[in-house]
């Protein structure tokens, strides 16, 4: 089991206090929904524009590269394997990368998604859909959150900007589905320090995640360019939901 020790615990916590001016005013009143908020989000590119390897330094695709997260919960050690496949989906005729992404609560799955991103030719990284499933003793028993752009009123968003310093401060849509998927981010800081069991990073990409449906939940994640997605973690009590272990390169 892995312990994370009283240091590395002070020093987040008192990075995350250093961080928080981007989110000073707390929670989000439950009678203004995040997605009423002025909302960022270029049109989606024609198929035309659309790249065939997800490379932004902040958000990479590798096909076969593996991520392994892990984090301790009230109800046991859970880790999230990231799995960036060989396979593609056509969306809206885009060839997007499939991501599978699975979690398991002390060695039993409880998740396991499928994932779809495409980066266009100006290195912005979108988000096309999701096909999740929950899982209890092996079987699949709600599908609930899954979307594809195109589907059902479904619009892709912007999981990573290719430039995320032009667009500090301002909200935008990660994915839409009414009442199914309303993710939302912001981008709070762009010099941020991380230690996670991976390793030390500095000048990382920090960000608010927040939905309309979860009125008053925030997520911070942190990003080194040229790794990804290092570390999840609530912004108050500096609950940590997920920090980068290893990584497997192809």
């Amino acid at each position: 089991m892995r312990i994370v020790s009283a240091l590395l615990t002070a020093v987040l916590l008192s990075f995350l206090s250093a961080c928080q001016s981007g989110d000073s005013a707390g929670p989000l009143p439950p009678s203004v929904p995040a997605i009423a908020q002025a909302v960022e989000l270029p049109p989606l590119p024609p198929a035309s524009d659309f790249v065939a390897v997800v490379d932004n330094p902040f958000y990479p695709l590798i096909p076969g590269t593996i991520f392994e997260y892990r984090s301790e919960t009230d109800a046991g050690i859970e880790t999230n394997t990231v799995e960036v496949t060989h396979d593609a989906k056509t969306i809206l005729g885009i060839a997007a990368t499939v991501v599978h992404d699975q979690v398991f609560l002390d060695g039993e799955l409880t998740e396991d998604t499928f994932d779809w991103f495409a980066q266009d030719r100006q290195g912005n990284v979108w988000y096309l859909g999701e096909h999740s499933c929950e899982v209890v003793d092996g079987e699949c028993v709600s599908t609930e959150g899954s979307w594809e752009a195109g589907v059902d009123g479904a619009e892709a968003g912007i999981i990573m900007w290719a430039n995320p310093g032009a667009h500090e401060g301002k909200a935008y849509r990660q994915e839409f589905l009414e009442g199914v998927a309303e993710d939302e981010a912001k981008v709070l800081n762009l010099d941020a320090d991380v230690a996670v069991p991976f390793g030390e990073f500095s000048g990382c990409l920090e960000t608010m995640d927040f939905s309309s449906l979860e009125p008053g939940v925030r997520e911070h994640k942190f990003y080194s360019p040229g790794t990804g997605l290092l570390l999840e973690m609530q912004p108050r009590g500096g609950q940590i939901k997920n920090e980068l272990v290893s990584i497997t390169q192809p």
